[in-house]
């Protein structure tokens, strides 16, 4: 058989954020993912390769070169490709661009979150941080909420200002306590080891996207912002144990674990409740890959 080879360009033209999320809520119906990591390591470079198989769907690697040095190079310091099998025969269907299956299961794994949590009606959107995973949270909120207005804050204004220059309603904001309390929605892609969202400034009603930690040491919201929300997360298996947003504070006795309340395998218990803030943590996982690589290569096909 014939494999595609999809570019990142080719995926752009044909994809759309709510599909994808009502791709993402199909899968999570199908029987649970396997999943495994693998890392490998030469000096400062690494190696990473994530494997999902999930029962209906396929089998997918996506394996990821994360090189330091190449920021002195002028080239990007994470790069890869995913290999996207059939589920039949396991023969080998697609080469998916790395940066593509990344963007859109990054924005994608937090806009379905928000499509169940976030007020429809919802009118200010912060996003905090203006590297690339805000740019595609500009995107990706903006289709599902077409009317909204965005502001946008970043520890260095000059981040802010130019990915607000890119967007139309889109605002550069300094005051970040004053844009919480004016936002609808709050998602943070920030690169924080310590909070930058301070759960005293969160309002009822509000819904929280955290995306930017994955280490065991990072996270975005302070405790307090985990004690007053209700908090779901995509996976147990990639955030708790894995993820300093949900560890910390479990370690601490600040949360347990009957505080997080739902993940994707259990999508009905996503729900709003008028005045509750709602707190959603983006873990990624090896098995969004799969979904998502599953629905652009099927995207694809339907668009020759």
């Amino acid at each position: 058989m014939s494999v595609a080879r999809i570019s990142f360009e080719e995926g752009e033209r044909v994809l759309d954020w709510l599909k994808l999320t009502d791709a993402l809520a199909a899968a999570h119906e199908l029987p649970k993912a396997e999943i495994g990591d693998t890392f490998l390591y030469r000096r400062d470079d690494t190696l990473l390769t994530r494997s999902a198989w999930i029962d209906g769907l396929g089998v997918a690697v996506k394996a990821a070169t994360i090189f330091p040095g190449n920021r002195a190079r002028d080239l990007p310091a994470v790069n890869g490709a995913v290999n996207l099998m059939s589920d039949t025969t396991g023969q080998l269907e697609a080469i998916v661009d790395f940066h593509l299956v990344t963007k859109w299961k990054t924005a994608g794994d937090s806009l379905l979150a928000a499509r169940r949590l976030a007020r429809p009606d919802s009118r200010v959107i912060l996003i905090v941080g203006a590297g690339t995973v805000a740019a595609s949270l500009r995107e990706a909120y903006g289709a599902a909420f077409p009317g909204a207005r965005f502001l946008v804050w970043n520890r260095t204004p000059a981040g802010a200002e130019a990915l607000a220059a890119q967007h139309p309603d889109t605002e550069a904001v300094t005051d970040l306590e004053a844009a919480v309390g004016e936002a609808d929605i709050v998602t943070c892609a920030t690169m924080s080891t310590d909070p930058v969202l301070k759960g005293v400034w969160l309002r009822p009603g509000q819904h929280v996207d955290l995306i930017g930690a994955y280490r065991p040491d990072m996270r975005e919201a302070d405790d307090a912002a985990l004690q007053r929300a209700r908090v779901f997360v995509d996976s147990f298996d990639t955030t708790v144990g894995h993820i300093g947003e949900v560890q910390i504070p479990l370690d601490s006795g600040a949360i347990t674990r009957e505080d997080l309340l739902a993940d994707y395998y259990d999508l009905p218990a996503f729900t709003r409740v008028p005045g509750d803030i709602t707190l959603f943590k983006n873990g990624g996982g090896a098995h969004l890959d799969l979904m998502v690589a599953r629905y652009i290569y099927d995207a694809w096909r339907e668009a020759r």
